[in-house]
């Protein structure tokens, strides 16, 4: 598998464009909690025949962020605690919307559908094609870039932010093996 750093440098590759980063790092969370909560319906639990309580946390939803962890923390410690604290933001709203009596499925599915066309239309402008395209890995890899985009844009010194030319900066000593 490659390293961190080389996947957020080919990942960032296809998003110099200012305004791409922008839709990404608006879009990216929203795609993400949205394809939470829609596979957050898919009641493993339930068909395992598990106890209420503890079925209704084990679900499509649940069972990706488990999966999903193991490839995140073979990049880096840091980066499964970043990605864990994403999850639990959107279990959070999964759980809210839920509790509000509104429906998880079309919020999940409007938010999901509107989030990739306004991607799409970030790579329009970029002129690139998404990295997904090239390797389905990169769909866990854009959490982590945009959060460290975002970090840096607020001025925070991050490990692995593009520079302001859009180069990528030296990776940091501490990655995960």
């Amino acid at each position: 598998m490659r390293s961190l750093s080389q996947f957020l440098s080919d990942y960032g590759e296809s998003h110099q464009n200012p305004l791409n980063q922008w839709v990404h790092i608006v879009c990216v969370p929203a795609i993400l909690m949205s394809t939470l909560g829609l596979l957050w319906l898919i009641p493993i639990g339930a068909w395992l025949s598990l106890s209420d309580g503890i079925a209704y946390w084990v679900n499509g939803a649940t069972i990706l962020a488990v999966l999903s962890g193991l490839v995140y923390l073979r990049l880096a410690l840091w980066v499964f605690v970043l990605m864990t604290g994403w999850f639990a933001l959107s279990a959070w709203a999964i759980v809210a919307i839920q509790q509000a009596g509104w429906s998880l499925f079309w919020i999940s599915l409007a938010v999901w559908i509107a989030a990739w066309i306004v991607q799409v239309y970030g790579h329009k402008v970029e002129g690139k094609k998404p990295s997904f395209v090239e390797d389905l890995v990169f769909l866990l890899i854009g959490p982590i870039f945009v959060s460290i985009e975002f970090a840096a844009k607020l001025g925070l010194p991050v490990p692995h932010a593009q520079g302001a030319s859009g180069s990528q900066s030296q990776p940091h000593s501490h990655q995960g093996h």
